[in-house]
């Protein structure tokens, strides 16, 4: 088993040589290259790996025109001549000592290893607390918005191994920062392992973290749910959600005007006749291609999700209304936060 180690660089002449080192002693007996994808580093980070090539199994990419960290992966799976991808970083954070475990799982029959923070063992070290709540919100985000990254605990990992097979062949878009991402959503894989590690401190050099990251994140996530069909669904569950309102309207008006039934009290069946119109559409239409639950519970789960959603509408109601915003505005906002959770809830439990 050939393995190339892809390290993208930027700005990191100062880390090479020990990186290179370590990544040696780590990979001894192994049959491996490094290939670096430099992006014409003003410290000619480049030079240095071209000179140290002398010494190590070194390939260098220098890049003049295309920029971005996801970009210079995918040209280094593009180079690499190995069965194994190793992807990380060259600033010392992700420790080359943890290479064979990953390199383990795969051997055991994992298509992606990942190395993770965030299962029992992996940890971050002297990150300042809105680091860690980024880093957690990012990952939060993904795993609500991309079902097939749920199970992954660190999707948002920039050190990982695969197979060569899971990229051959897959178009991978070169957006931000979190390839790792993309190769998940899009990848051809049946088993993901994660394997802890500790986060390190940066040896040299500055951290790449800034708004534009966080932004570039949230378009990468955007253009995923595209990708897979979620944007759809939410568009579906809307226009469900919609036909709903208008059941409940003409059932309370019909239940009153025709029947004579007190105002208040027919309210209840109203809403129930607008909670089984939107389900039976959601199962139809929006959730179609994801029934695996019995009908029965699909119903009751639907029901869990409306009142959880009414629960979450009215406490932000209450809350904002508490602190001076207007009734109608307050209102429009817990309405809003329903919407996502009630379709969160029933993308993940009802129908999943």
């Amino acid at each position: 088993m050939k393995v190339s180690v892809i390290i993208p660089t930027y700005n990191e002449r100062e880390n090479l040589e020990e990186l290179f080192d370590r990544i040696k002693r780590a990979l001894e007996g192994y049959d491996y290259e490094i290939i670096v994808v430099d992006d014409d580093s003003p410290d000619k980070t480049w030079e240095l790996a071209q000179t140290l090539s002398e010494k190590y199994p070194v390939k260098v990419i220098r890049r003049i025109e295309e920029k971005g960290l996801s970009s210079a992966v995918i040209r280094g799976f593009r180079e690499a001549t190995g069965d194994v991808f190793v992807v990380m970083d060259a600033d010392l954070q992700h420790p080359p000592e943890k290479i064979p475990e990953l390199l383990k799982a795969i051997e055991n029959g994992a298509d992606v290893a990942i190395a993770s923070r965030y299962v029992p063992g992996g940890k971050v070290e002297n990150w300042y607390w809105y680091r860690k709540l980024i880093s957690r919100g990012a990952i939060m985000v993904g795993r609500l918005a991309l079902p097939r990254i749920r199970g992954v605990k660190d999707p948002v990992s920039g050190f990982f191994a695969l197979r060569r097979e899971v990229v051959e062949g897959v178009e991978l878009n070169p957006v931000g920062f979190k390839i790792l991402l993309e190769i998940l959503v899009k990848g051809k894989y049946s088993r993901v392992e994660e394997v802890p590690f500790t986060f390190g401190l940066r040896k040299a050099g500055e951290s790449k973290l800034g708004g534009k990251t966080i932004l570039s994140y949230i378009k990468h996530v955007y253009r995923l749910m595209r990708w897979e069909g979620e944007l759809d669904r939410l568009l579906k569950f809307s226009i469900v959600g919609f036909s709903g309102i208008i059941v409940n309207e003409g059932f309370l008006w019909a239940f009153v005007e025709t029947l004579g039934w007190n105002r208040f009290l027919a309210n209840i069946p109203a809403t129930e006749m607008a909670i089984l119109n939107n389900f039976i559409w959601n199962d139809l239409w929006t959730f179609r291609d994801l029934k695996r639950k019995p009908f029965w519970q699909r119903l009751l789960n639907f029901h869990l999700a409306a009142l959880t959603g009414a629960v979450v509408q009215w406490a932000i109601y209450a809350f904002l209304v508490y602190f001076g915003m207007h009734y109608l505005l307050a209102n429009l906002i817990g309405i809003g936060v329903s919407f996502i959770v009630r379709f969160l809830f029933n993308r993940h439990v009802t129908w999943s």
